[in-house]
């Protein structure tokens, strides 16, 4: 595996009210040529920072940041090869979309003929040929977003940093914009570093995730790896919607709520986790084989392809149902009824096991 981008044990440290505070507490990554790479976390984790040490918009403290193997730490931003896209988009709102994307080529006095092949090469590839004549205001955040990406791309950097690039859009034109992203990543063939709080959309375009919190890397893994697996409390509650069960397990059994938790081969304190949509609600006893607690709706709520369900149980804690709409939209279960809840032995998963 060729390496894009290293960073070894990388610190970054400000200085706020005469106190020394740690943005990013020593991080090391290594992304691979050609990957689609987030790095995703709360406001505040060091995403961003970590990023910026990337681009050499911010010096680390202590460490190194490679470059294609060769150290870049201390060389500025303008030497490194890689560009960054911002929330903002930072369009010249005075130029047509053409003159946009031909900026950077003009600035390094690349041929007319070469402006005109790559500049025409990049707006195909993001599905903007034909407006090459109209100005930012006349385009939608979606198309803007898109002249920023082939504006960034144009000049074939080797890595292309994008800083929340899809925050300021609705939902839906952001949930689109996540599958041309990945379309356009693949078709470029560049290494795409992501920084999102955004887990879904993590999730959805990255070959690998490293899950950032208080400044460290907390996992760093695959979306289904991080997603069924969680490597701690913080990724398991952070990435979509868990359950986290702790107690003392006895014989590869968790007592839980008047029920039972099977997590076979472990014994002592645990913390188990389990995904929402692994498990079943009804009102009989589940069979032997399976996790079985007891409990009563909270609440129940409709959210069009599955209803939600919060279920109290015994103990006073709180296990969250997700079931599909697949047949019947009708809900299972009522407020206030008494339900059993079961899932597969292999559904729980102890965290740090």
């Amino acid at each position: 595996m060729t390496s894009a981008i290293e960073l070894e044990d990388v610190v970054k440290d400000y200085l706020s009210q005469g106190e020394i505070v740690q943005a990013v507490k020593g991080v090391s990554l290594d992304i691979a040529e050609g990957e689609f790479f987030s790095l995703l976390g709360p406001s505040g984790c060091g995403k961003t920072t970590t990023m910026r040490m990337i681009a050499g918009f911010e010096a680390p403290s202590k460490g190194l940041v490679k470059l294609h193997g060769q150290d870049v730490t201390n060389v500025p931003p303008n030497k490194r090869d890689v560009n960054m896209v911002f929330q903002s988009y930072a369009l010249f709102p005075h130029m047509s979309v053409w003159d946009n994307v031909a900026f950077g080529l003009k600035q390094r006095k690349t041929p007319q003929e070469e402006i005109r092949r790559r500049v025409g090469e990049m707006l195909e590839i993001v599905d903007l040929t034909g407006r090459e004549k109209r100005r930012p205001r006349e385009m939608s955040g979606g198309q803007q977003q898109r002249v920023a990406l082939a504006r960034a791309l144009v000049n074939r950097p080797r890595a292309l940093l994008l800083d929340e690039p899809l925050g300021a859009l609705d939902l839906k034109l952001r949930q689109a914009m996540q599958i041309e992203l990945k379309r356009i990543q693949r078709e470029v063939g560049i290494t795409f570093v992501y920084v999102t709080h955004d887990q879904n959309e993590a999730l959805t375009m990255s070959d690998r995730i490293a899950v950032m919190n208080d400044g460290l890397v907390e996992q760093l893994a695959g979306p289904r790896e991080i997603y069924e697996r969680p490597a701690t409390a913080f990724v398991a509650g952070f990435i979509g919607t868990s359950n986290l069960l702790t107690g003392t397990a006895t014989g590869g059994e968790l007592k839980v709520g008047g029920g039972r938790v099977l997590v076979p081969g472990q014994d002592g304190d645990v913390t188990v986790t389990v995904r929402p949509e692994k498990i079943t609600i009804g009102t009989e006893e589940p069979v032997n084989g399976q996790s079985a607690v007891r409990g009563t709706v909270a609440e129940v709520v409709y959210l069009g392809t599955y209803n939600s369900y919060a279920v109290s149980l015994a103990d006073g804690a709180e296990i969250t149902v997700f079931q599909q709409n697949a047949h019947d939209a009708t809900a299972t279960a009522e407020r206030g009824d008494s339900v059993w809840l079961a899932w597969q032995a292999q559904h729980s998963y102890v965290i740090g096991s």
